[in-house]
């Protein structure tokens, strides 16, 4: 048994989870979100929700949804929030957030680091259960976040509603966004009678 004797370059590690604290998501500043989530507000959620589905689909490895949300955009401490707005291409996308995984994973001991870039990997793949679980989780806290500034703002984000709209195929998403828009459908319309 091979013993990691690398220590975890702390400080840089540090910084790096700075850089998510303090990343404000891009899409919400296209659309002149005042105070908009962070990254890291972002991945947090979704870790939280990713406990959840031990309880709604017992198939599922809940702890490696949780690790996956967790290190899914954590490339972007280096690279930024690319969306598709920014005029990036996918596979440049891909090429410079592997990078920088890498780079971060190079942080730590290498047996951690080989786990982080593999939960980033399997989750750009999309084709275990628990990716594809943590790929509908993001959109679902996309459109859900979207909702909520919907609400406190009085915006209309319904592009992140229309580009989600095909986004969901397994419970609890089918489930939870047909109940998002239907508690979003009900608050528009009263908000028109007002």
């Amino acid at each position: 048994m091979s013993v990691d004797n690398k220590k975890t370059q702390i400080f840089e590690l540090l910084s790096t989870l700075d850089a998510l604290k303090h990343l404000k998501r891009t899409g919400w500043i296209h659309f002149d979100v005042p105070q908009p989530e962070t990254v890291s507000g972002h991945m947090y959620r979704m870790a939280i929700l990713a406990m959840t589905l031990s309880g709604e689909d017992s198939s599922l490895d809940a702890m490696r949804c949780v690790k996956m949300a967790l290190v899914h955009d954590i490339g972007e401490a280096i690279v930024g929030d690319i969306t598709p707005r920014c005029g990036v291409s996918e596979a440049e996308k891909f090429k410079l957030e592997e990078d920088a995984v890498l780079r971060i994973a190079s942080f730590v001991p290498a047996t951690l680091g080989n786990e982080w870039e593999a939960l980033w990997r399997e989750y750009e793949a999309a084709e275990t259960p628990e990716a594809k679980a943590v790929k509908q989780l993001d959109k679902f806290d996309m459109i859900a976040q979207a909702f909520s500034y919907e609400q406190k703002y009085g915006l209309d984000l319904s592009e992140f509603f229309n580009s989600t709209t095909n986004a969901f195929s397994t419970e609890p998403f089918i489930s939870w966004n047909n109940e998002l828009r239907e508690r979003r459908t009900n608050w528009s319309s009263d908000n028109k009678k007002e």
